[in-house]
């Protein structure tokens, strides 16, 4: 399943447009591009380099609790990679957790998204409409937001048979050190929401509109593309909570994840 995201990576490598871009860092990027990966094959988390898997579940419980706060999520799950964007109260305003579960629906109410989408998966399997979207376009606009999102643009389901399958827009992605993150985090995603609704995960696709590679990881991307893919591992989810609410990070275990060493790189502010 590695080889999808490889390909791209190479071709973007090869074949991408370089310009400038919001940090100054500059980019070589392509437009519109799909990845596509079978759960039924495995949980698709790159080998050709280390992945920070507690990274991964602990980011996604955070946006599933609602929090925008950074101080949580360092004293919770020992993660500081949104330090960054965080403010002097160190706060995330209107990023994802709002988004997701307290989305203002202009009517005095609050919207939780990922309860309608798990809802309408078990009462009306059949609907085109079981979607959710980080995207509140004015909020996005506004000053004090911290990072627009990047994912979650749009995030459909589709029910076919026994299975669960889920199609992830995305308006940006940094191919070398957000885009691994991301597949294995909506990858986890549909997991969770498979089996709260008594589902099997089946196919993710995963269209990115600017796929780019940042400047500074040009010659990371390239020593990633010597290494040899290893096979992928499996996700196992140890229970079943009685919410998607009520996953704790003890509760995510990969199984038989085989990988080459990690490559470090710079995160473009």
């Amino acid at each position: 399943m590695e080889k999808n995201y490889l390909n791209l990576l190479q071709k973007i490598y090869t074949y991408g447009h370089d310009s400038g871009d919001r940090t100054e860092t500059g980019m070589r990027s392509l437009f519109g591009e799909t990845l596509e990966f079978n759960l039924s094959e495995g949980f698709p988390l790159v080998t050709t380099k280390k992945m920070f898997t507690r990274g991964v579940f602990g980011e996604l419980l955070w946006f599933l609790s609602g929090s925008t706060s950074n101080k949580e999520l360092e004293e919770k799950y020992n993660i500081k990679f949104w330090k960054a964007w965080a403010n002097e109260a160190g706060q995330l305003p209107n990023i994802y957790g709002k988004q997701w579960t307290r989305w203002e629906d202009g009517r005095g109410n609050i919207f939780n998204q990922i309860e309608y989408v798990i809802d309408q998966i078990k009462s009306n399997p059949t609907s085109r409409r079981i979607l959710f979207t980080g995207w509140n376009s004015p909020e996005m606009q506004w000053e004090d937001t911290a990072l627009p999102c990047c994912h979650s643009t749009v995030v459909q389901f589709y029910v076919e048979g026994d299975y669960l399958h889920m199609y992830h827009y995305q308006r940006s992605g940094d191919m070398f050190l957000g885009v691994p993150v991301n597949i294995a985090s909506y990858a986890t995603l549909l997991t969770m929401i498979a089996q709260q609704c008594d589902l099997k995960p089946g196919i993710m696709k995963h269209t990115i509109g600017v796929a780019h590679i940042y400047h500074n990881h040009l010659d990371q991307v390239k020593e990633q593309l010597t290494r040899e893919t290893y096979n992928a591992p499996r996700l196992n989810l140890k229970r079943k909570p009685d919410s998607i609410f009520g996953y704790k990070l003890e509760d995510f275990d990969v199984v038989d994840y085989v990988h080459h060493p990690l490559i470090k790189g710079d995160v473009a502010i």
